[in-house]
């Protein structure tokens, strides 16, 4: 399948950059990954979102890209956050205000570090995600079948692609989101 050989992303951010308005940094972020090494195989449309937790910033812009990456998802992961960083990127507060976020949502059909981790940070109580991380990468990322933010644009580029845990499609996925939820995800 196409898709095993792939990585899966999201993109976002709600404050400006060195680049400009996030629209700008996420199209300046995509060239970076480009020249760093990686073949963004593909992009979504560019997405307006409200803040996630609400209220806690203004609006997100965001998208979804497929990445060819010859490395391990942990060397993705850290060359994504190099690149965070170069756009001005910290990581003060959980869920905070941002110049750019870069997401591994999957890498092809991996599950890791395995599936009890996966599963037991999948079903950290809501209280406990605001402010819990986990030290190391978890694939898939463990609550993307929960945020329209990031299926809706996955879905312009991955629609076909299997959660490995769950067994359905980002399509699928997307689809048993509320309708407001997904609504709330406008294209621009």
């Amino acid at each position: 399948m196409f898709f095993d050989k792939f990585h899966l992303i999201a993109l976002g951010g709600n404050m400006p950059s060195a680049q400009g308005e996030s629209h700008e940094t996420l199209r300046a972020a995509l060239s970076r990954i480009t020249s760093s090494g990686c073949s963004v195989a593909s992009v979504s449309r560019f997405y307006r979102t409200p803040c996630f937790p609400p209220g806690a910033g203004p609006d997100y812009v965001n998208a979804a890209a497929v990445l060819a990456y010859d490395g391990a998802p942990e060397a993705l992961l850290g060359l994504l956050h190099r690149i965070e960083a170069g756009f001005g990127r910290e990581r003060a507060k959980r869920w905070g205000q941002r110049t750019l976020d870069l997401d591994l949502i999957a890498s092809g059909d991996a599950v890791l570090p395995d599936l009890a981790t996966y599963q037991a940070w999948r079903d950290l109580a809501p209280e406990a995600q605001q402010s819990q991380a986990p030290d190391r990468l978890i694939l898939p990322h463990p609550r993307m079948h929960e945020r329209a933010f990031v299926l809706v644009p996955l879905a312009d580029v991955a629609p076909e692609w299997r959660h490995p845990v769950l067994g359905r499609t980002v399509t699928e996925m997307r689809d048993a989101l509320p309708a407001e939820a997904l609504a709330e995800v406008v294209a621009i």
